[in-house]
């Protein structure tokens, strides 16, 4: 590894990322502009001296944002993509991020409510993702919320994050940190607390805060501040839309009991008003010109059949890769096309998905926000022979984590019945 000066703000990282110009610095950290030299793709690179942070004992802190960057891969997270050391410095190959801290936006005022309200769904979105995965942020602030070219928010700083690993026998987390003014009651009160629940909180002071241009919790005496925000005591001026005052209340419920949980977030009104076009209209696009490519049922031969399975006998068709999440599933029936559609409807029917379908072909879209958007999934039906047919389902978008959880519980079970299995499944070994 090749760096021209001590501090390796210049030169070539591992023969791999050239290092540019100093972008930004803390007290740990500074972040250089690089270049992928592989691929020519511009990244920030995070260089962190590895003398000052074991000085004052912040060794484990670095160690888990970084088991916790590798854990979060979201639209509205900043990605890490490597990481790289040498004798005396750790080096983040993380995404790029142009846009600057939202935090410089509302420093110049107040936002309007709708442009709040897509910052907020994309945080939810973020936060709710990271929970799902046991990882709690604990330091949600403006200013570590970064936007892109596109305008599109990405969570940053997990240097204080905790994973529920954390959690002691109580349950509960019970370091204090964060920043003062977006902390939650539970948290300064010492006593333990839900790091979900507390994440919740900072993100109810962070759309009081784009709605309103200003602090919810304000006092120059930091005591008195604490005192406020023991109570929750703080009010909403009167530009803010009735739903918008009601859903900032219940984010800011000093008892964390009876706080709003993510998921009544992403039912309330004000959440749901006009959420944004997901990438929904361009696959339906995709599904449409692909159906015109389409013949009415396309016929396999037997080397497709061995490319579709996971082996050449089909009886094992709905077992799982251990410890994997899976994409996919594949199955096969007797019954016919028209069969194995009208099952596919009653399960979008039952579950709250639209249907668009051709002879050989049926996609189910989602209608409700989950943590990567709307889920929806297509599922594919090849003729073997006109009375054996063969169905690929998948994940086309949506979280992968979702779309296993409706598979095990919504499709297999629906499914059920019009599975082919082998009649040899009974006497071959397991």
């Amino acid at each position: 590894m090749a760096e021209k000066d001590r501090d390796g703000s210049s030169g070539v990282l591992h023969g791999k990322y050239e290092l540019g110009r100093l972008l930004g610095h803390g007290t740990f950290a500074k972040v250089y502009h690089a270049r992928n030299l592989q691929t020519g793709t511009s990244m920030a690179m995070k260089v962190v001296g590895k003398e000052k942070v074991i000085k004052v004992g912040m060794m484990e802190q670095i160690k888990r944002e970084i088991s916790v960057m590798k854990m979060v891969k979201h639209p509205n997270i900043v990605e890490l993509h490597e990481v790289m050391a040498s004798k005396s410095k750790i080096y983040f190959a993380m995404e790029l991020v142009r846009g600057g801290e939202l935090f410089s936006k509302i420093s110049k005022g107040r936002l309007r409510e709708d442009v709040a309200r897509v910052y907020f769904q994309q945080l939810i979105s973020a936060i709710d993702f990271c929970h799902s995965r046991g990882v709690y942020h604990r330091d949600l602030k403006p200013e570590n919320l970064l936007l892109d070219d596109d305008g599109n928010l990405k969570v940053t700083d997990f240097g204080l994050s905790a994973f529920s690993e954390h959690l002691k026998q109580d349950g509960l987390l019970h370091t204090t940190c964060g920043t003062p003014a977006y902390v939650a009651p539970e948290v300064i009160g010492k006593k333990g607390y839900n790091g979900a629940k507390a994440d919740l909180w900072s993100c109810g002071v962070i759309l009081y805060v784009l709605l309103a241009g200003f602090l919810p919790f304000q006092d120059d005496n930091i005591v008195s501040m604490y005192r406020k925000i023991y109570r929750g005591d703080f009010k909403c001026p009167p530009w803010f839309s009735p739903e918008a005052r009601r859903l900032v209340t219940k984010l800011l419920d000093p008892n964390p009991n009876t706080r709003i949980p993510t998921s009544k977030i992403m039912e309330s009104s004000w959440f749901r008003k006009s959420i944004p076009k997901s990438v929904v209209t361009k696959e339906e696009q995709e599904f449409n010109e692909s159906n015109e490519k389409l013949k009415q049922s396309e016929t396999l031969n037997a080397f497709h059949i061995i490319s579709l399975s996971e082996g050449f006998d089909l009886s094992p068709l709905f077992e799982e890769k251990k410890r994997e999440e899976k994409e996919e599933l594949r199955f096969a029936t007797t019954r016919p096309a028209s069969s194995v559609i009208s099952k596919l409807e009653e399960v979008a029917k039952a579950g709250k998905f639209s249907v668009k379908k051709s002879e050989s072909r049926v996609r189910l879209q989602g209608q409700e926000c989950g943590r990567k958007g709307k889920l929806s999934v297509a599922a594919e039906i090849f003729a073997v022979t006109p009375s054996f047919l063969v169905v690929e389902v998948k994940k086309d978008h949506g979280d992968t984590l979702e779309y296993n959880q409706f598979c095990s519980k919504e499709l297999r079970p629906a499914l059920k019945d019009i599975v082919w299995t082998s009649p040899t499944e009974n006497s071959m070994p397991a």
